[in-house]
């Protein structure tokens, strides 16, 4: 330490010992503190000059870490070439890696133990991300765990449509509200009323005979499915709205195949061939007015949504789709087409979706019943269940049936012997409606 007379010399000049405040005791009177061999440099920065700090003693501590590490750095030998890839590798694969845990409410007190202060301010558990995958498994078995949810992921709907997205004729951008827009009508403008009773002449055994015999004709003039379901619901309608004589009910099926074939076909069949597939029962005249008072009762409305159009459809939604399983469904609603009571009190999509749901059945494809066609036709399997089970007594006793148009159709070879199959064994028959008797 300086001498007190040192400390004296060393008081700033112009100062008058008099004029001075606050004076301390002789002993007491002393100035801060030069260099006396507490001060260090600081590290050097590039560009900046270096500057001399006091060591505290978090700078102390610092410095005591620095100079650790520095020495730890100097004493290891760095492995060169292959070795030190490969050292650097072990090294990563044998730390271990924090995992984000979903814990419950009785757990959180013992991970707020284990976890540090820092760590838990930021809501931070783990350091490093593992991989995406595993990332995700973890999650979504730990969210299921802290949930209560034991079941299985749900099964995948199929898009049926991204196949048809290069294809301008399936309207992909319209074909959803297309269908929406069919099974809001088909309950209003496509609908048939009960009209069996209001008819004198005509009962539900000789509308069975007509609709057999059209099924025919339609497959003598080799047209277009849609023609004929379409013939089936103008029929219905007609009859609906207008009493008919027996004797022109046969007529009332010219006329409404007639108008089907112009509204569907390409190439419709002439008025002479109807008269003449009709054994010249009714002249070309009477034809061509029934034509125009079918059209008149009907106000030329004919775009409805029949089973076809939903058939089309739903037979794509029954991933995977097969010949079979399309021959089996077309020939299974036919089957209900004929059958006044199931036309009737099923409506078009209904009828569609048990004919998917029967044919699925009959062939043993398993699932009987997805969630790509519980999706697209809006129906759970209870809801078609009832209707299925009519359309399978239907196929178990097509053989033995007075009424065999749909089962010779469906008997040939080009549509895969379809009807030569059992009837479903899934499904317990029912007593149908005796279309002979």
């Amino acid at each position: 330490m300086a001498s007190r007379a040192g400390l004296q010399e060393q008081q700033p000049r112009g100062v008058a010992a008099g004029k001075q405040k606050n004076l301390q005791p002789e002993g007491r009177n002393r100035r801060v503190l030069r260099d006396i061999g507490n001060l260090v440099p600081a590290p050097a920065v590039e560009g900046k000059p270096q500057i001399a700090r006091p060591i505290t003693r978090r700078y102390g501590a610092q410095l005591m870490v620095n100079g650790q590490k520095q020495a730890e750095k100097n004493n290891k030998v760095k492995p060169l070439g292959e070795a030190a890839v490969a050292q650097k590798k072990n090294k990563e694969k044998l730390k271990p890696e924090a995992v984000v845990v979903i814990s419950s409410d009785d757990e959180e007190v013992n991970c707020k133990e284990q976890i540090p202060l820092h760590a838990r301010r930021v809501g931070v558990v783990s350091a490093k991300k593992t991989a995406g995958k595993t990332y995700t498994s973890i999650l979504t078995a730990r969210s299921k765990a802290a949930c209560a949810l034991s079941r299985k992921p749900a099964e995948v709907i199929v898009d049926i449509d991204a196949n048809d997205v290069n294809n301008e004729l399936a309207a992909v951008e319209y074909v959803e509200d297309m269908y929406q827009f069919y099974k809001e009508t088909e309950q209003e403008d496509g609908r048939v009323c009960d009209y069996i009773d209001a008819q004198p002449d005509i009962s539900a055994k000789m509308r069975a005979i007509l609709v057999d015999w059209l099924i025919e004709v339609h497959r003598k003039f080799e047209l277009m499915p849609e023609s004929l379901y379409l013939t089936v619901n103008i029929v219905d309608r007609f009859l609906s709205m207008k009493a008919v004589p027996r004797k022109e009910l046969q007529l009332v099926g010219m006329g409404s195949m007639l108008i089907a074939c112009k509204y569907e076909e390409i190439w419709a069949p002439e008025v002479n061939d109807f008269i003449a597939v009709s054994d010249n029962a009714y002249a070309r005249d009477q034809l061509l007015f029934m034509e125009k008072a079918i059209l008149g009762k009907l106000e030329w409305y004919l775009t409805v949504p029949t089973p076809y159009v939903f058939l089309a459809r739903y037979i794509k939604a029954s991933v995977p789709s097969d010949p079979e399983i399309e021959h089996m469904a077309y020939f299974l609603a036919e089957l209900g087409l004929v059958n006044y009571e199931t036309t009737i009190h099923y409506c078009p999509s209904k009828l569609a979706a048990s004919a998917v749901y029967a044919a699925r059945c009959t062939l043993k494809k398993t699932p009987l019943w997805t969630e790509t066609l519980k999706h697209y036709t809006g129906y759970s399997e209870d809801q078609i269940m009832d209707c299925a089970k009519l359309l399978v007594s239907f196929h178990s006793g097509a053989a033995e049936n007075k009424l065999k148009a749909s089962y010779r159709k469906y008997c040939n070879p080009d549509r895969g012997a379809v009807a030569l199959y059992p009837a479903a064994k899934t499904l317990p028959p029912q007593e149908a409606a005796s279309l002979s008797s």
